[in-house]
């Protein structure tokens, strides 16, 4: 046709559904700025979307969306034989990590949150928030979760004053479970709980403003909600925490009988042990003899 090949071009024509696509994309970058496209598109097919990722990358591109990108740093491994490489998670309920994270409400107090998350399934089991947190309100925390989850058969974490306390060291002794402390100054052998920690200050505390302990609560309460319920994990193939737990059963766990929790009443000797380590009741040892969690219930 006496024309130049270069000369020709194909006129893209877009798909019937792209305008609600874009707008459904839209909606959930508006919902969760920190989710990428891949996560965007997780997203997607759990509305019943059948899309590929590279179409989402696609409408990415075109409309201008980023997420900045993190600095990481290198970190060595460590030499210590509880961090995360050298003894890992082998099942559900097998090794729960826990850990403390800070912020503030408008006004400059202080928050403090306590999380609780099984490392096999990544399933937040409890996000605590409160003014502080002693050992005492952390063996009312673990009596709760032993009642409704079972016992696991490690506890992994730091060196921190609330989970060196002598009482929580020697209730978990009793009940046959092993405590993993971590290397002094290697947060990084809590890999998981750090990792859990960057979702939350990223996803949540920096995005929210508290105004007052019963809104950080609240609000701490729908976070949660909608991290095992609703959120992809990309470490479980972009299912939820919640529906990845449901399809896996628990690790073996010890074959001994757990005595009853030892009392927490004050004793002379230990009155003044360390901050956070006060053994005495608040009502501590009240919860735990009434409560009886030694015999996992039965789950619907």
């Amino acid at each position: 046709m006496d024309q130049s090949r270069s000369s020709q071009r194909y006129q893209a024509h877009p798909a019937e559904d792209e305008g609600k696509l874009v707008a459904e994309i839209l909606e959930l970058v508006r919902l969760h700025p920190r989710y990428g496209y891949r996560m965007i598109t997780a997203k997607l097919r759990q509305r019943g979307w059948r899309v590929n990722a590279k179409r989402v990358y696609r409408i990415w591109r075109r409309e201008g969306l980023k997420v900045p990108q993190k600095k990481r740093k290198k970190r060595r491994l460590g030499s210590s034989e509880n961090s995360i490489i050298r003894r890992r998670s082998a099942g559900r309920n097998d090794v729960w990590c826990w850990d403390f994270i800070f912020d503030r409400t408008s006004n400059g107090s202080a928050l403090k949150w306590l999380s609780i998350v099984d490392e096999f399934t990544r399933e937040n089991l409890c996000l605590k928030v409160d003014r502080s947190i002693t050992s005492e309100d952390v063996i009312d925390t673990l009596a709760e979760l032993f009642a409704i989850h079972g016992l696991p058969n490690h506890i992994r974490s730091d060196n921190g004053p609330e989970f060196i306390a002598t009482a929580i060291q020697n209730w978990l002794d009793q009940l046959g479970i092993t405590t993993l402390y971590i290397e002094p100054g290697s947060p990084w052998e809590n890999g998981y709980a750090e990792s859990f920690h960057s979702r939350v200050r990223d996803e949540f505390l920096a995005l929210e403003e508290f105004e007052h302990l019963g809104a950080a609560r609240r609000l701490t309460k729908a976070f949660r909600h909608d991290y095992n319920t609703c959120r992809p994990h990309s470490s479980l193939n972009y299912m939820t925490p919640s529906e990845f737990a449901r399809s896996q059963t628990s690790a073996p766990a010890r074959q001994t009988e757990p005595p009853h929790p030892p009392s927490l009443s004050p004793q002379p000797q230990d009155k003044r042990e360390g901050r956070g380590d006060s053994e005495g009741g608040r009502g501590s040892a009240q919860t735990l003899e009434n409560t009886m969690f030694f015999t996992q219930p039965e789950l619907s």
